[in-house]
């Protein structure tokens, strides 16, 4: 699985759009992953997974 966003543009780090298979690797049972980023928009965010 991975996260994935709606409502803020991924500004330098478009590798973590959270679309598994297309802009990143799934992250697997067991696993973690950190997403790092920084807002420049404020707002209604909608995320999921």
């Amino acid at each position: 699985t991975s996260v994935h966003w709606h409502g803020f543009l991924q500004e330098n780090t478009p590798w973590d759009d959270g679309a598994p298979g297309v802009s990143q690797c799934p992250i697997v049972p067991g696993k973690s992953y950190t997403y790092e980023f920084k807002l420049s928009l404020y707002g209604t965010f909608w995320y999921h997974s």
